[in-house]
């Protein structure tokens, strides 16, 4: 699923996986978020609730740019350096396309749904 994150006003482009805890995250959107630092490796905030994690995938290590989602604590992670190795309880969201730089410094996250692309049937129809 495509999703539209800004980060501290500045938009990028995002994707979310096809798990059942992102289709869960997606269930949220829109979602504002404000972040704070982690072991200096991610930024972190807390959702307004748990995110389901039924049929959870294969753990994986996340690199930068990963939306994470620790269970145990309940909280999204967004990486931006390559985290630890995989764990049972960080399960891979979906990426964000941005560099480390933006978001090392982020304060403040909106994540939406990404609004489909119309297309201009005149346009369309004169070819």
């Amino acid at each position: 699923m495509d999703i539209r994150v800004t980060i501290d006003g500045q938009s990028v482009d995002a994707t979310l996986n096809d798990s059942p805890a992102a289709r869960d995250l997606a269930s949220l959107l829109p979602l504002t978020l404000d972040l704070e630092d982690f072991h200096g490796t991610e930024r972190i905030a807390d959702p307004p609730r748990k995110l389901t994690t039924d049929d959870a995938p294969e753990p994986q290590a996340p690199k930068t740019g990963d939306l994470t989602y620790y269970s145990p604590w309940g909280n999204l992670a967004i990486f931006y350096k390559d985290g630890p190795s995989a764990s049972q309880d960080l399960l891979v969201l979906g990426h964000i396309d941005a560099d480390a730089d933006l978001l090392s410094g982020a304060d403040r996250i909106t994540i939406e749904a990404e609004q489909p692309r119309t297309v201009d049937t005149a346009t369309t129809n004169s070819r």
